[in-house]
């Protein structure tokens, strides 16, 4: 629950300290006082947006801290899921920059406005009188449904299944558009993939083609060259592998003068090998070399081919050539595979559906359970709240496909008159009738999940005299297991409060401040009295003011 508020320079607050206590605690004050700027401060620890225009002194930040006792409402759960550090008493605190840049904090830890509001949606509710509006509100309607039918299991497996669902639909449906676009293809891809198939490529061989076929253009300067390298190494007369022969048998003969001799010898006779084999080599060249034309057509044919190809898709390698042949053919498997593809798909969709069905029936099986039951608490509470006639009812009517939510459509009908059968909520509900209503479905939801705290910003809207009273046995109803603050301007709402708050605004300096203070037992029967009879109550109204808060 909430146990302590703090508000440094925000709109009309320069400081402002509010200590909280359990039960009902009420919040009364002129109109103007500033009971919704506290409000409003609140709802920034709550994740709401921050605007630049609320700090008061432009020099200095805006801060406002709540502390929140979280003992036994066990959130560390949620606290490990946010990735921030639990204490028992919890700090919220939100800093409104000058320029209007904002941060949040949870215990120190900065967090994000989603993580805030995430977090605090799980400690408090803020019901203000323009929430009544989405009474009306489909989804709202819905929400009060499923959390009165705690349906917070079913429905989180259903949206899994839905989530499935819809992917594998969206899947179904780009695959069926990916299909018609290459079907439109086939033909031209079939017809590219023969041609290069055709070709028979060969990784590497555009290399080896040009170099044999560069060889073939230069064949008789090659041969010619050769030829007389080789007639200097190995002529007859005057070749040079002669000459080293004879060279190697004189040196021999000196061996008897020339210590090294044998050596030179040696050395002679390896170059005369290795001269040798270069001979041998060469003359295998020119052997090579030798070609027939039906060779140079081919090599020419092959590598016009080739470059064709290259020109055509606008690529420069074989390798190039090759995947975009791979891709052809990956593609035109991607067509002929389509249909099982797509099959597949379908048979998932469909299996997917039932699951859904189930999940779905299970969700409207729930919730119509819970239905009557609304039906029924809520009739008996607004017959004590002045409405002997008032009928409710919540209707349900199937969507014709699956939403996120299942497959229900709800709606909810009343009627305050005999004469009248119900009707949806907008069409036919004015604003008491709109706060009365609200306030019974409130409590319902209040006594249904272990919410901290709520609170209540003049639901009281078009309310008085012995319903306010109702209205506030209610409230009081609801404190007993949770926190419950109600802003009013009734003096039998405020009576019920267990705890009662004063805003009113201090002009004794130079500037007006918004200011708040606790009321003793004295200083509310003068408040109370004044709320009935304004200012400078008579002895009746004070008397009126006592019998109220003894009525409590």
């Amino acid at each position: 629950m909430l146990r302590n508020l703090t508000i440094d320079n925000y709109a009309l607050i320069d400081r402002l300290d509010i200590d909280f206590d359990d039960g009902l605690s009420v919040i009364t004050g002129e109109t103007g006082a500033g009971k919704s700027i506290i409000l409003g401060a609140l709802s920034l620890v709550l994740g709401s947006r921050a605007d630049s225009k609320v700090v008061l002194d432009a020099s200095s930040k805006c801060v406002v801290e709540a502390t929140f006792d979280v003992e036994s409402y066990r959130l560390e759960a949620l606290f490990d899921e946010l990735d921030v550090d639990y204490s028992a008493s919890t700090i919220v605190r939100r800093e409104i920059l000058p320029n209007g840049k904002s941060r949040a904090f949870v215990n120190d830890t900065p967090v994000g406005l989603q993580q805030l509001r995430t977090l605090t949606s799980r400690l408090i509710d803020i019901h203000s009188q323009h929430e009544n509006l989405m009474l009306s509100n489909s989804d709202f309607q819905l929400d009060i449904v499923d959390t009165l039918a705690d349906t917070a299991d079913d429905l989180h497996k259903y949206t899994d299944l839905f989530n499935r669902y819809r992917d594998t639909r969206q899947q179904l449906r780009s695959l069926r558009d990916e299909s018609d676009r290459f079907l439109a293809e086939k033909d031209y891809i079939e017809h590219q993939l023969s041609e290069l198939v055709a070709a028979n490529l060969v990784d590497g061989e555009q290399q080896s083609l040009e170099e044999e076929q560069n060889l073939i253009n230069h064949s008789q300067e090659v041969i010619e060259t050769l030829s007389s390298i080789i007639a200097s190494l190995d002529g007859e007369e005057s070749g040079v592998l002669s000459l080293l022969k004879s060279a190697s048998t004189h040196i021999g003969r000196l061996e008897k003068y020339i210590n090294r001799a044998s050596e030179f010898a040696d050395r002679i006779n390896s170059s005369f090998v290795e001269l040798k084999d270069i001979a041998s080599e060469l003359s295998a060249i020119i052997e090579s070399t030798e070609f027939s034309e039906e060779r140079k057509h081919f090599i020419d044919d092959r590598l016009n081919l080739i470059y064709s190809l290259q020109q055509k898709h606008r690529v420069s390698s074989v390798t190039h050539l090759l995947d975009i042949q791979n891709d052809f053919a990956r593609r035109l498997d991607l067509i002929e595979n389509f249909d099982d593809r797509i099959s597949s798909l379908q048979t998932q969709i469909d299996e997917l559906e039932k699951q859904l069905a189930a999940a779905a029936e299970r969700l409207s099986q729930r919730r119509r359970a819970v239905g009557s039951l609304i039906e029924e608490k809520t009739e008996a509470m607004l017959h004590e709240l002045g409405m002997p006639n008032g009928r409710f009812e919540v209707s349900f009517a199937a969507t014709d496909d699956f939403t996120s939510r299942g497959r229900d459509k709800i709606e909810f009908l009343f009627s305050a008159n005999k004469n009248r059968s119900p009707q949806p909520v907008a069409e036919i509900a004015s604003g008491g009738e709109i706060s009365r209503l609200m306030l019974v479905i409130k409590s319902l939801v209040a006594a249904s999940q272990a919410l901290p705290t709520i609170i209540f910003d003049e639901i009281d809207t078009g309310i008085s005299g012995e319903i306010a009273r109702k209205m506030g046995e209610i409230m009081q109803t609801m404190s007993a297991s949770m926190q419950v603050v109600a802003i009013t301007h009734l003096p039998q709402i405020a009576s019920k409060g267990k705890t009662h708050y004063k805003v009113f605004k201090d002009e004794s300096g130079e500037t007006t401040q918004t200011r708040i203070a606790c009321l003793t037992a004295d200083e509310r029967i003068v408040e109370i009295a004044e709320m009935i009879a304004g200012k400078n109550p008579s002895r009746s109204a004070l008397d009126s003011a006592r019998e109220l808060l003894e009525y409590r």
